[in-house]
């Protein structure tokens, strides 16, 4: 358990923007900051964060909280995880009791796995760097490559031990399970005996963005190895390959500053452009681009320039997967090396400012590129230039941007030779045909059975009692301190201040009413208690409460879709806004929440009057009438007071 003032010391370091900012771009609007929700897909940006506040909101998926309830959702962690996570980025020590084999047992198996694979990478890291076997091939290997120290420490690079079974069975001696070694995938095992699977081999952690191991590329160093060059961990709850890209983790901030990330192949490229001061650079892993990689890397900028090597094969192998990034609607440029050479070798013949200087003039546009590579080829072969023709057009027709895909049409027309108007009528058609066949994914309309006729209902009594409850508990969190009226009381004729928290506190416990949701009765028993000790509270004591359940309803209701528009702010237009209308609208919706919770009572009565009927109780009957009598005309009361309006 991590104590009260050390959650209240991390919440109180944490701020909300600086936190976000590592996992999404923000630009400054007014005073808030917008970026694109990295919980759903978006074009246009929905995603707000407000550092007054101390909350976040998509206004597109709904998702809200602050900077701890972002943590657990984006790097699906528990609530003492997020914090933890928070403490060590504000370098705020946590103290916890030892846990006991029951609550250990009780640990989510993502979290178990995560332990198991960060104890892995320091025991790699270990072995390459203070091991006899680590510094003679590990660490030799690096060092022949160029490598300097800072940077396999920056990537936490390691070494594995040749022999077959040494890191399961140090891992085993720690204490750490069998099952969850297998989980994860750096043990095997056949039969009775539990293996390495990355044995002789340097290791390459793969981090998520928030700096967690995932899993492991492992690359064998013996040249008469029959085996694969490169290994990477399988599968699993924590690791899943088509949705990370290596070196996210160290390049995100330069991403977002540079607004734009390289993409290479391998682990080293990534390492030796680092090392050339090019740090906006991830790696694919040797695997082609899926939609769940592009979109990680569009979250940091919509440019992304590929680096290839002069193999032409490779490079017309791969082409076909650019089209997702181009789908994705984002900018893609390529470079291409000198024959025989990739990022790493060649970034280490030339100095750093060469290689930036070549990688800026040699920077090519993906289309450009894509047709000059396919026209050498198809030469002056009618058939070719007509198949290179297709591919040129799928990829154009594949990009979301009307305006980009005329530009391209049109530069397309110049090199192919082909009149605009047949390029048009390609890229029209492919698609028409996409759009076709994703429509047919689904059932059409003559499929799908007739649904019955809809039968209006009124809207359910206990959903309009939350209504009222949540309107009560938004304005005791947005107004609660603001003053609500004064009066003179005493002998002294002293003024009183009473504050919104104390008329709604005061008109609630004065007719005995509870809340129904436990979330909007543990806010208002807050509220009540502060009242009482003649306290106030902070709207952010609540943002930063340390139940989520409570943090998350608070910045949902005091985030605000709509600011008032620059165009009034700065004329002399009177707007009458929310806060000059407190005495009319707190009155207002106490007799809301009054009137809804009567119409429940009725409700109840109703039935125990039926109950008393049938059981033939003639006293009980004239006392729930009369209650039912009472209670019918406090609602008529209400209803006078709300200017005759029906409470549904």
């Amino acid at each position: 358990m991590i104590d009260r003032p050390t959650i209240e010391r991390i919440l109180d370091a944490a701020q909300i923007v600086d936190v976000i900012q590592e996992f999404v771009p923000l630009k400054k609007r007014g005073v808030n900051y917008l970026g694109l929700c990295p919980f759903h897909n978006e074009k246009t940006p929905s995603f707000t964060v407000s550092p007054s506040k101390e909350i976040f909101k998509c206004f597109g998926c709904g998702k809200v909280g602050n900077s701890v309830n972002f943590i657990m959702e984006h790097e699906h962690l528990t609530y003492p995880e997020a914090l933890k996570y928070l403490a060590r980025k504000y370098h705020i020590e946590v103290v916890e009791k030892e846990l006991t084999p029951e609550e250990v047992e009780k640990q989510n198996e993502r979290e178990s796995l995560l332990v198991v694979t960060a104890y892995a990478a320091r025991q790699f890291t270990e072995n390459l760097f203070q091991t006899d076997e680590g510094i003679s091939v590990g660490l030799s290997y690096f060092r022949e490559r160029g490598f300097n120290q800072n940077t396999l420490k920056k990537f936490e690079v390691g070494y594995s031990f040749e022999k077959r079974d040494a890191f399961s069975r140090r891992a085993l001696d720690d204490g750490y399970k069998q099952d969850f070694l297998l989980k994860t995938g750096l043990s095997i095992q056949h039969e009775d005996h539990i293996f390495d699977r990355f044995s002789g081999r340097v290791m390459f952690p793969i981090h998520s963005l928030s700096g967690q191991v995932l899993g492991f590329g492992g690359r064998v160093l013996r040249t008469e190895a029959k085996t694969a060059k490169y290994l990477n961990s399988p599968e699993s709850e924590i690791y899943h390959k088509s949705r990370i890209v290596y070196g996210i983790f160290q390049a995100r901030k330069a991403i977002t500053r540079d607004d734009k990330c390289y993409l290479v192949e391998g682990y080293t490229d990534v390492m030796s452009l680092h090392e050339a001061s090019i740090e906006n650079v991830v790696a694919s892993s040797g695997t082609s681009l899926t939609q769940e990689q592009v979109r990680l890397i569009k979250r940091f900028t919509p440019n992304i320039t590929i680096l290839y090597d002069g193999d032409a094969a490779g490079i017309k192998a791969s082409l076909r997967g650019i089209d997702i990034v181009l789908e994705e609607g984002m900018n893609v440029k390529i470079v291409l090396l000198p024959d025989g050479e990739d990022p790493d070798s060649y970034s280490k013949k030339l100095s750093n400012e060469e290689f930036t200087k070549y990688l800026k003039e040699k920077e090519t546009d993906f289309i450009r590129f894509k047709t000059q590579l396919l026209l050498e080829e198809a030469a002056s072969d009618p058939v070719k230039k007509s198949n290179l023709i297709r591919d040129i057009v799928r990829s154009i027709a594949v990009i979301p941007e009307a305006i980009t895909r005329t530009v391209y049409i049109k530069e397309c027309s110049t090199q192919l030779e082909i009149p605009e108007s047949v390029l048009y009528h390609e890229v029209n058609k492919m698609r028409q045909e996409r759009t076709f066949q994703d429509r047919n994914k689904y059932p059409g309309p003559e499929d799908l059975p007739v649904p019955p006729p809809v039968i209006t209902r009124p809207v359910r009594q206990e959903a309009m009692t939350s209504v009222s409850e949540r309107e009560i508990i938004r304005l005791l969190l947005k107004y609660g301190s603001t003053e609500f009226e004064r009066h003179v009381r005493g002998e002294d004729m002293k003024e009183e201040v009473i504050t919104v928290s104390d008329y709604i506190v005061s008109e609630i416990i004065s007719d005995d009413l509870l809340f129904d949701d436990p979330v909007y009765a543990k806010i208002f028993e807050e509220f009540r208690f502060a009242t009482n000790q003649g306290t106030f509270i902070e709207e952010k004591r609540f943002v930063k409460h340390e139940d989520p359940a409570i943090s998350s309803l608070s910045a949902d209701l005091l985030s605000e879709p709509h600011t008032l528009s620059k165009i009034f702010a700065n004329k002399q237009t009177y707007v009458e806004t929310e806060d000059m209308k407190l005495k009319d609208i707190v009155p207002d919706a106490i007799l809301v929440f009054k009137g809804h919770k009567i119409k429940v009572r009725l409700k109840e009565i109703m039935l125990l009057l039926g109950d008393a009927v049938k059981a033939g109780d003639e006293e009980k009957i004239l006392t729930l009438q009369k209650k039912h009598q009472a209670l019918k005309q406090a609602l008529r009361t209400i209803s006078q007071k709300l200017g005759g309006r029906i409470l549904l």
